[in-house]
């Protein structure tokens, strides 16, 4: 292959992360490693991959947790690589939106032959798709997801990193309610603990500021009380 397509391996054993590493690399393909869930989440939100290994059992965000983030925000196949061989782990890690899972130890012409299954799917699933360029909603609201710039009846409104990156989940998914906690994990890519429900909290209202948006009569962003917050603006076409 001319372009390599790459591969993020969540793993957190050295020594199996080496042995996949070295075969998917003499199969052509690029790889990045990661070795804890709050690594891989990280890595994912700043590179370009194309397919996630990924391992349940991590350090500091297990797999489940760091599938359902990968899912919000990409359709990428992801596939699960674990030991357990419950069937309420595989119900749960299919349930999040995960596209396969082998289960450990497995042979690696099979995982192999799984990759390029799901990677030819994958590509054309994305012939079939159009980029997403622009979004406008009611109010003059307009975003373009590319590149994350956010416009008020054409005046670019300038929005943090962490406020972008908010404001980009909360309409991927309109009407869906989410968490702090969720929110927490998504944006700052961190485990939820003490302050950080406050700290979502404050950049909720700094971003309702900038946009104009009342909490008491919301255009776009509503509070779910004693929950979070969903983005309910109207979608024009």
């Amino acid at each position: 292959m001319t372009d390599k397509d790459n591969i993020l391996l969540v793993e957190d054993d050295p020594e199996i992360a080496r042995i996949l590493i070295d075969h998917l690399r003499r199969e052509g393909y690029a790889v990045t490693w990661a070795s804890s869930g709050l690594e891989s989440w990280e890595d994912f939100k700043n590179g370009l991959y194309h397919l996630v290994l990924l391992d349940l059992m991590l350090p500091e965000m297990d797999g489940f947790t760091v599938c359902k983030h990968v899912r919000l925000i990409s359709d990428v196949p992801v596939l699960i690589m674990s030991a357990r061989t419950q069937e309420e782990s595989k119900l749960e890690g299919l349930g999040l939106g995960a596209d396969d899972y082998i289960t450990k130890p497995f042979s690696l012409a099979e995982l192999t032959a799984r990759i390029k299954a799901h990677l030819n799917r994958y590509r054309r699933y994305q012939g079939g798709q159009s980029n997403a360029s622009l979004q406008q909603y009611n109010d003059g609201l307009t975003i373009h997801p590319l590149n994350q710039q956010v416009k008020l009846h054409g005046t670019e409104v300038q929005c943090t990193a962490k406020e972008g990156a908010l404001l980009m989940l909360l309409t991927s998914h309109p009407h869906r309610a989410f968490t702090k906690t969720e929110i927490y994990e998504h944006v700052w890519g961190q485990s939820a603990e003490g302050s950080s429900a406050a700290t979502v909290t404050v950049h909720v209202k700094s971003l309702r500021a900038k946009l104009g948006d009342a909490p008491h009569q919301p255009r776009w962003i509503q509070t779910v009380w004693g929950s979070g917050y969903r983005f309910i603006g109207e979608r024009v076409e």
